[in-house]
């Protein structure tokens, strides 16, 4: 017996597009509203008492790999949203201070306690 996805598996490619971060939380969204779906789908198959056995863990098998396809492609979406974010950020940092300051050196001054001392010999 062949056994036919019957949820939708459209993968949604995280483009290197510039549209920004809604882009990249739109298409997470998505993504985990596919999860969400196959979910509810593999819970079905569990109880599903019109399929034989083997017929059974065959969609079981087909909906747990769909299922971590879906996964990795938000742990993806994820990574580059956050990659895209701490490029934003350095190159707003970039831009706004140009070069970063030296760090400045504290010259010693007459208050310090070695210069109000004394020495005799």
């Amino acid at each position: 017996m062949q056994i036919s996805a019957s949820s939708s598996t459209s993968s949604v490619s995280s483009s290197s597009s510039s549209s920004g971060a809604s882009s990249s939380a739109s298409d997470i969204a998505k993504l985990q509203a596919q999860l969400k779906d196959l979910t509810a789908q593999l819970k079905e198959a569990a109880t599903d008492s019109t399929l034989g056995a083997e017929a059974k863990q065959q969609k079981q098998q087909l909906l747990q790999a769909q299922i971590e396809a879906i996964q990795a492609q938000i742990a993806a979406a994820q990574a580059k949203a956050t990659q895209d974010a701490q490029q934003k950020a350095e190159a707003k940092k970039q831009s706004e201070g140009g070069t970063p300051a030296a760090p400045t050196v504290r010259k010693p001054d007459d208050s310090t306690l070695g210069n109000n001392l004394d020495v005799y010999a």
